[in-house]
């Protein structure tokens, strides 16, 4: 019980924190490309990663990693509304901005995963973990 109470607050903090993140994202940068959208993928894809790598390296309580992947993280990052805000580019005839949304979101989220996870594989050798 206590595992599912733990993802629904880390839910809903990382809905909260997506919201804040997408808003300054939008209101700083606007125009036709989503940003703030891609601002929270990219950003949870570097800290999915890093937070990967730390819990491969140490010993972390499996209710943590539910609070952190599942519920912050789950929260946190969105793909239903980038599958939106780029067939939205499609209808409107924003073809290159709907390949860019797609090569940013995909090709660099799995890049900025994967640095997050090397980054803390470095972290966690540096301080003998």
């Amino acid at each position: 019980m206590m595992k599912l109470i733990l993802i629904a607050l880390g839910g809903a903090l990382g809905t909260l924190a997506r919201y804040g993140v997408s808003h300054v994202a939008y209101e700083k940068y606007s125009g036709l490309f989503p940003i703030g959208t891609l601002t929270v993928n990219l950003t949870g894809s570097f800290i999915i990663g890093l937070l990967w790598g730390v819990a491969n390296g140490l010993s972390i309580h499996p209710n943590l990693l539910a609070f952190l992947f599942v519920g912050l993280l789950g929260g946190f990052t969105t793909f239903s509304s980038y599958s939106l805000e780029t067939l939205n580019l499609l209808r409107d005839g924003d073809y290159k901005l709907a390949l860019y949304s797609v090569l940013l979101n995909n090709v660099a989220g799995i890049l900025l995963a994967f640095l997050g996870l090397m980054l803390a594989k470095q972290a966690l050798q540096y301080y003998g973990k």
